[in-house]
């Protein structure tokens, strides 16, 4: 039986990077306790969700890869023979910046980044302002304890970039979020947002036969109230762990790797995929 342990780190984020580094490096520590292998962090978890505006100022808080962040969990990857996911505000070039995931290994080296291919511009989610769209493409990445796919918040409602991932080998997609209800939204219409997120996620390890984790983050930031609820479907889509809305946490899910190909095997969707037919997906509308 091949098993992993998945560490879920849910924050909450101040305007004081430092602190925010300081609180993410203490929930790191608490889930390798609990025996974390692979652990993951939300979106950004440096700063403040600055995308409900446009301020040139954020551009001041990116950082290179490698940079502060990475040396960092370097070090802690190394030590631990951890595998850390960084979702990190990158400084490419002058000018130049993207929303990007380093993968840091168990033997404390970069062993591949991703940077995020569906970009949002929405009231509240201006990301197009602050980010380039990702050119490195969908990748699935191997580590010392699994192989995985990394896609970042907005990815995920995307059946194709999961699909895409696992095709290339990922047996568990992860995904740094940073989700939430907009303060002036109806309170009828937050449940449906929160199950419609949940919902298209489970999906995901449904049609692919993998497993799903989702990473949010928490607390209130301007107009954004962030509702956690990080979670991990397993091969079928039943949610084998979720916190709450509220809670900063460390937690750690085991999972049996072995269970995809047991799937797989009684639903065979991969075997039965009709691709002589599927052209028509890499145009934007069928007129």
């Amino acid at each position: 039986m091949k098993t992993v342990k998945i560490g879920i780190i849910q924050t909450s984020c101040t305007e004081n990077i430092e602190l925010n580094v300081k609180n993410t490096l203490e929930y790191i520590l608490k889930s390798i306790e609990k025996g974390a292998q692979i652990i993951c962090l939300p979106e950004m978890y440096r700063t403040l969700y600055f995308c409900q505006t446009q301020d040139y100022e954020a551009f001041k808080t990116a950082e290179t890869i490698p940079g502060p962040s990475t040396n960092i969990f370097s070090e802690i990857a190394k030590k631990h023979e951890v595998v850390i996911i960084a979702p990190l505000f990158e400084k490419r070039a002058d000018g130049l910046y993207h929303n990007t995931i380093a993968v840091i290994d168990a033997d404390g080296s970069i062993i591949d980044i991703y940077r995020k291919m569906h970009i949002p511009h929405d009231p509240g989610f201006e990301e197009k302002f602050y980010f380039a769209p990702g050119d490195l493409g969908f990748k699935a990445i191997k580590t010392k304890y699994a192989t995985i796919g990394t896609l970042i918040c907005w990815d995920q409602w995307y059946p194709e970039a999961a699909r895409i991932t696992t095709m290339k080998g990922a047996q568990i997609l992860f995904y740094p979020t940073a989700i939430g209800w907009d303060s002036k939204e109806p309170d009828n219409v937050k449940p449906a947002q929160l199950d419609a997120w949940k919902t298209i996620q489970r999906s995901h390890s449904i049609a692919n036969g993998c497993f799903v984790c989702a990473v949010n983050r928490i607390g209130t930031e301007q107009d954004l109230h962030f509702w956690g609820n990080s979670f991990v479907s397993n091969t079928l889509g039943e949610v084998i762990f979720s916190t709450d809305h509220t809670t900063q946490s460390a937690n750690v899910v085991e999972i049996n790797l072995d269970e995809i190909d047991d799937t797989r095997t009684h639903w065979p969707f991969f075997r039965d995929r009709r691709t002589d037919f599927y052209q028509d997906l890499s145009k934007r509308w069928l007129d």
